[in-house]
């Protein structure tokens, strides 16, 4: 669960089941009572059908957790860390980065730093189609030392230019899940 859309659906269908929970945010969902067997296996068919998936493997979860904690700090808040990503993660989840990123590479195939990267391009693509801001202040806004660093790696990722990356109008961006 990555983005704001699969909450909406886990609650939803939280609630057809008539499942009461504490909480549901991207990635978790706390529900109030322990649920059997039957529930789970009904409540892991509904959300498949959505294309979300329960999860109860401890490294899942927490490869989840990663994905999470990067797709929050890129797409949903406008606040720069303090600290390095390294930091960042280990302080927010409370294990050894290197251990995080073993684990996540083991298990998605890529770096840390590269899942992260390509989620900062997304959102830069979001912000270049909006067409609201100039490339220095996306720049900005995401934490880039400068326009040049931010079209440098923009190129070294998507293989456009920015500019031409905006000439290109009808370009589609790859939805949070899909990243």
């Amino acid at each position: 669960m990555v983005c704001i859309r699969c909450q909406m659906v886990v609650k939803s269908e939280l609630e057809k089941l008539g499942l009461n929970y504490i909480y549901v945010n991207i990635g978790e969902a706390n529900v109030t009572e322990n649920l059997s067997d039957d529930q789970l296996k009904k409540l892991d068919h509904i959300l498949r059908k959505s294309g979300l998936e329960l999860m109860d493997d401890k490294k899942s979860i927490l490869v989840e957790k990663i994905k999470v904690a990067i797709i929050e700090l890129v797409h949903y808040t406008d606040d720069q860390i303090k600290v390095n990503l390294s930091d960042y993660l280990s302080e927010k989840l409370n294990h050894n980065y290197t251990y995080l990123a073993n684990l996540f590479s083991e298990v998605k195939g890529i770096t840390i730093e590269k899942f992260f990267l390509t989620h900062k391009i997304e959102k830069v693509k979001e912000l270049i189609v909006y067409d609201e801001l100039t490339l220095s202040e996306i720049a900005y806004k995401m934490h880039y030392s400068s326009a040049a660093h931010l079209s440098n790696q923009f190129k070294k990722i998507t293989g456009l230019t920015p500019s031409h990356f905006k000439d290109l109008k009808n370009k589609r961006r790859d939805t949070l899940e899909n990243v």
